[in-house]
C-alpha cells in the first residue's frame, strides 16, 4: 500500500512536458491558465498522508540550504589565532651587563732569584701553607763569598797604594832648604846693590876730579901726568861700577831661580793629590760593589714575603738560574677578587659599588659581590667570531668567597647597573616596531588590539613601561603576521 502511495505521489508531482519543461504551480488559480490542465479529481483523490508529505518538502529544502550556507560560512570564517600571552605587572626590574671573567688573588707574590747562582732543590710543594718569613728556597752562597773576599783584597791594595803616595812627595827639609836659598840670594842681592851704590859714588867723584884736573892743566898749573892719572882713575871707577851692576843683576837672577825652585818643590808636593782622588774613587766603587755582593750573599736564603699557600713552583730541581728567574708563587686563596672584562661601551655605564651576581662558577648558589674599580685603560681582544673588540677590566670584590673557589677560575658575572622594585614591566618578546615607535598587541575580549607604548630601561628579557599599559593587562608574545588589530585570538 505504501509503495502504491509513493508511486502515486511521484506521478502526481511529475511536471507536464509540452515541448518545454515547466514546474508545478502550487496555486490552483494559475493552474487553469496552463496549456495542459489537470483534472481536479487527481488532487482531490490523494490521500491525506501524501498531502502532508508534500507540504514539508520545501521546508526541508530551505532548511538544508540554510545549513549549507552556514556550513560554508563557518568553513571560510577566520578561526581564532593561537597565541602566547603574558600579564603586565609591577615588580623588580634589573638592567645588567653580562660578561665572562675569572677569579684572581688580590695579592700575589712571585718570588724570584735575587742573584745569579746555583739554586738548591726547592723544599715546598704546591698547596703547602707558608707564613711570612718561611724559607722558600736556598742558593749556594760560595761564589758570592769568593767575590766578596776578592773585592776586599782589592780595597786593601788600593789603600796601601794610597798611603804610598806620601813617599813621592818632596821632603820637608828640601822645602826648608829652598826657602833658605831664597833668603841667602836676597841677602847677596842687597849686598851687591849696596856695593853698586858705593861704586857709583866713587865713579862720580872720579869724574869731578878729572874735570877739575883738566881745568888746572889748561891753565898750566899742573902737569900732564896729573891729568892722565885723573883720567885713569875715572876709567877704573867706571869699570868697577859696571862690575857691581853685573853682580846686582846676578843676585836678582839668583833670587828668581831660588823662587822657581821653591815653586817646583811645592808643585811636586801637590802632584800626588790627583792620585789620592783616583784611589779614593776606586775604593768607593769597590765598597759599593762589596755592599751589593754582601747583601746578595745574605739574600741567598729566600723567604716568603707574606702568608698564604704555595700556588705554583716554577723551578723544582737544583740548577743554575740567572737573577730574576721566578721560582715560586705564593698567595692567600681567601683573598679573592674578580676580573671581569666587558665592552668599553658597557664599561662607561658601570660605577664603583654596583652589585654583581656570580653564576656558573661551579656551585649551585649565586654569589654576591660589588664593583670596586674600573681600570682606566682598555685593551684589544679578538672575539670568538674573529672581531676585534675594545674591552675593559672591571675589578669586583666577593662578599663571601667560598672555600672551593680558587685562583683563575672561570665565572659568569652580571653587573647590575640599574634596578627598580616597583617597575611596570613586560617581556621584550611582546614588542614590535610600528613606524618610529614601539607597539604591542593587547588582548581585549578575545580580540587583538594594537597599542603604542613608551619604554624606559630594558634588560635582556624585560622592558620598563613608562606609558601605554596598565598593570594587569594581557599582551601577546611573539606576535606573528596572522595577528592583526581586531583579530580573534585564543591562548595556546
Amino acid at each position: 500500500m505504501k509503495n502504491d502511495e509513493r508511486q502515486l505521489a511521484t506521478e502526481h508531482a511529475r511536471p507536464t512536458q509540452t515541448g518545454s519543461t515547466h514546474t508545478r504551480d502550487p496555486h490552483p488559480a494559475t493552474a487553469e491558465s496552463q496549456s495542459t490542465p489537470k483534472p481536479q479529481t487527481e488532487q482531490s483523490s490523494l490521500p491525506p498522508s501524501l498531502k502532508r508529505k508534500r507540504s514539508w518538502k520545501p521546508a526541508a529544502y530551505a532548511l538544508g540550504g540554510v545549513g549549507f550556507v552556514v556550513l560554508v560560512g563557518w568553513a571560510f570564517w577566520p578561526s581564532p589565532v593561537p597565541v602566547d600571552m603574558a600579564v603586565v605587572e609591577r615588580g623588580l626590574l634589573q638592567v645588567t651587563v653580562e660578561a665572562e671573567g675569572k677569579t684572581r688573588l688580590r695579592e700575589r707574590f712571585e718570588i724570584a732569584a735575587p742573584v745569579d747562582g746555583r739554586l738548591e732543590r726547592i723544599p715546598v710543594r704546591v698547596g703547602d701553607p707558608v707564613a711570612a718569613g718561611d724559607v722558600i728556597a736556598r742558593m749556594d752562597p760560595l761564589p758570592l763569598a769568593s767575590q766578596v773576599q776578592a773585592i776586599q783584597a782589592q780595597i786593601q791594595r788600593l789603600e796601601a797604594e794610597k798611603r804610598g803616595v806620601d813617599t813621592q812627595r818632596p821632603k820637608a827639609a828640601s822645602l826648608v832648604q829652598a826657602e833658605a836659598n831664597i833668603t841667602a840670594v836676597q841677602a847677596r842681592h842687597q849686598q851687591a846693590l849696596a856695593q853698586q851704590q858705593e861704586t857709583q859714588a866713587s865713579f862720580e867723584q872720579a869724574q869731578r876730579e878729572r874735570q877739575r884736573v883738566e881745568g888746572l892743566f889748561s891753565q898750566g898749573v899742573i902737569s900732564r901726568q896729573a891729568l892722565e892719572e885723573a883720567e885713569l882713575m875715572e876709567t877704573s871707577r867706571r869699570q868697577t861700577l859696571f862690575a857691581r851692576q853685573q853682580e846686582v843683576e846676578q843676585a836678582q837672577a839668583a833670587i828668581v831661580a831660588a823662587q822657581q825652585g821653591l815653586q817646583v818643590l811645592q808643585a811636586e808636593q801637590r802632584d800626588p793629590d790627583y792620585l789620592l782622588q783616583v784611589y779614593d774613587a776606586q775604593i768607593r766603587s769597590l765598597e759599593a760593589e762589596l755592599a751589593s755582593l754582601s747583601d746578595s750573599a745574605q739574600r741567598t736564603t729566600i723567604t716568603s714575603p707574606g702568608a698564604g699557600q704555595v700556588l705554583r713552583v716554577h723551578q723544582e730541581s737544583a740548577r743554575f738560574v740567572p737573577a730574576g728567574t721566578v721560582l715560586v708563587e705564593v698567595g692567600d686563596p681567601g683573598q679573592l677578587e674578580l676580573e671581569i672584562d666587558v665592552l668599553s661601551s658597557d664599561a662607561v655605564r658601570i660605577q664603583p659599588g654596583d652589585p654583581v651576581r656570580i653564576r656558573q662558577w661551579g656551585g649551585a648558589e649565586v654569589l654576591q659581590g660589588s664593583v670596586r674599580t674600573i681600570e682606566p685603560a682598555a685593551f684589544t681582544k679578538v672575539s670568538a667570531l674573529g672581531v676585534e673588540e675594545q674591552r675593559v677590566n672591571i675589578i669586583a670584590d666577593l662578599e663571601e668567597p667560598p672555600a672551593r673557589l680558587g685562583d683563575g677560575y672561570r665565572i659568569e658575572a652580571e653587573v647590575i647597573i640599574w634596578q627598580n622594585e616597583e617597575a611596570l614591566k613586560l617581556p621584550l618578546s611582546a614588542l614590535f616596531r610600528c613606524q618610529e615607535a614601539w607597539c604591542v598587541y593587547v588582548a581585549e575580549a578575545g580580540l587583538a588590539q594594537q597599542r603604542q607604548v613608551a619604554l624606559g630601561h630594558r634588560s635582556t628579557t624585560l622592558a620598563e613601561v613608562v606609558s601605554g599599559l596598565e598593570p594587569g593587562e594581557t599582551v601577546i608574545l611573539y606576535p606573528s603576521d596572522q595577528v592583526q588589530p581586531g583579530r580573534r585570538i585564543q591562548p595556546r
